[in-house]
């Protein structure tokens, strides 16, 4: 029981922003120690103490963020829903534990876990997968091959080699096996270093990222939109009337700096896209004429206004749409501030910028696969990500939030921009560095030249393909442990 706990926190230190990758096969090597040869019962039992001992701490900006009004309640509840996942995982790999390349059995049931958790209930909480501990180190340029789910697999995988390691310490001529599993995806890794491309191939664009920062109020900026856009109006002023570092091809502001009727006019905005002269890309809430809420970010032209625009596809639950509303008033503030869910849309986000095929996910977007495969898919050659985390204080939040943006980078040959309130804004290259970036509560603002590149990796053409794969081979295996025995009891 101690040692499951241990490895859970450990699979928590070894996530952003600490730079231990390293720690999360570690961790999940013990993991798979306790539960090989264990019933599914045990492995339920192991599997929801390693989720809560890893996810509780992972989403301590929860309690930041609502502990003050309404209590440990809503972090206790998230944590503990999301650790009944990695309970269902541990209790499919205790039963695949039995059967020949365990490793692979179990690795492929635990990313199954994290493919059902990431769709359910309301629309799923990929937050804290395995593969987003691995924002550095050797298996991030597996995501180029096959996108969070193979990077997810590739750590479960080394991890189950070293506990089948470890297992047979005494046998070496048995030690085959579970030294493919752990060499194999090292070395996968470091094979696919050399083709993580970073050369511009459709050109590049000179672009600003614009931070005006927030009063760190934590739910005291529930209200506070007038805020957030003079706060960031002026500091998009200030950067337009220093022109002395040369012409930029556009500016992204964050999501929520606006809010925006039917006709979407904005004199401030519009003032200082005519400073610039050229098009802004900025995040609001917007009402259509149907009266529908939107969370949505907008092209705005020096000459035009606001023009396309790209919708949120994963709204977040309690917040942006509001799932049993009475009940959830006891959790949420967000119940009175939206008497009405915002409305998500499933178009993929590019918008034609400056000359630039930006590919846009807004926020809460990066965590699932779809956003930016969808918009690889449809020729973006830039990504963007538009956030409003001023409401997490100095929290992680934002770190992990950014390690999320580095993983997409690598895994659709991308450069990404992250756009945020209050920080952590950066520049991320398609190979995941990250070359600028601010600090937490700063009103700071970014210029970079950035690569645009138009080659499509191998996820991004295989999109869903390596993650439905995965969740078939752990489905099939655990169909196959519980035929096994039946077969050797008929026999």
């Amino acid at each position: 029981m101690l040692a499951v706990v241990a490895a859970g926190f450990a699979l928590y230190a070894g996530s952003p922003p600490r730079a231990l990758w390293w720690l999360a096969p570690i961790a999940f090597a013990v993991f798979a120690a306790v539960l090989r040869g264990r019933k599914a019962r045990a492995g339920f039992g192991y599997g929801l103490l390693f989720g809560f001992a890893f996810l509780l701490p992972l989403l301590g900006w929860l309690q930041d963020f609502l502990g003050a009004d309404f209590g440990p309640w809503p972090w206790l509840g998230v944590a503990g829903v999301q650790a009944l996942f990695v309970a269902l995982g541990g209790a499919g790999m205790a039963r695949v534990s039995r059967l020949p390349g365990a490793p692979v059995w179990m690795a492929a049931v635990f990313v199954t876990a994290e493919a059902l958790r990431s769709a359910v209930p309301f629309g799923g909480f990929p937050w804290g997968k395995l593969a987003f501990t691995q924002d550095t180190g050797l298996f991030l340029p597996l995501a180029a091959l096959g996108g969070t789910a193979v990077v997810s697999f590739a750590v479960a995988v080394v991890g189950g080699g070293l506990a089948e390691l470890a297992r047979r310490a005494r046998t070496p001529r048995h030690w085959a096996a579970p030294l493919a599993a752990v060499l194999v995806p090292v070395m996968a890794g470091l094979a696919m270093l050399p083709f993580i491309g970073t050369d511009p191939n459709a050109g590049t664009a000179r672009v600003a990222i614009v931070q005006g920062n927030a009063p760190n109020l934590g739910l005291g900026l529930l209200y506070e939109d007038d805020v957030l856009h003079a706060n960031h109006i002026a500091a998009a002023q200030q950067l337009a009337a220093d022109q002395a570092k040369g012409p930029l091809d556009f500016v992204v502001l964050p999501e929520q700096v606006g809010s925006w009727g039917p006709s979407q006019t904005d004199p401030d905005l519009s003032g200082v896209a005519a400073q610039f002269g050229v098009p802004l890309v900025v995040g609001g809430l917007g009402k259509d004429p149907d009266g529908s809420l939107r969370n949505q970010v907008v092209r705005w032209d020096p000459a035009t206004g606001a023009g396309d625009r790209y919708v949120k596809q994963h709204l977040v639950p309690f917040a942006e749409t509001i799932p049993m509303r009475p009940v959830a008033r006891l959790v949420s503030p967000f119940v009175d501030r939206f008497r009405s869910d915002m409305v998500p849309d499933d178009k993929p986000g590019v918008l034609d910028v400056g000359g630039v095929r930006l590919g846009v996910g807004i926020c809460y977007d990066v965590a699932y696969d779809d956003v930016f495969t969808g918009a690889a898919q449809e020729g973006a050659t830039l990504l963007a990500v538009p956030t409003n985390n001023a409401w997490y204080g100095h929290s992680e939040m934002s770190y992990q939030q950014l390690a999320m943006a580095r993983l997409r980078a690598v895994e659709h040959g991308r450069a990404v921009l992250v756009a945020a309130t209050s920080g952590v804004s950066a520049v991320v290259q398609p190979d995941g560095a990250v070359t600028q970036q601010t600090e937490l509560f700063t009103a700071q603002n970014l210029i970079a030249e950035v690569p645009l590149r138009s080659t499509q990796t191998l996820a991004t053409r295989l999109g869903s393909v390596p993650m439905w794969t995965l969740v078939v081979l752990g489905v099939g295996a655990v169909a196959l442990s519980w035929w096994r025995p039946r077969r050797t009891a008929d026999a």
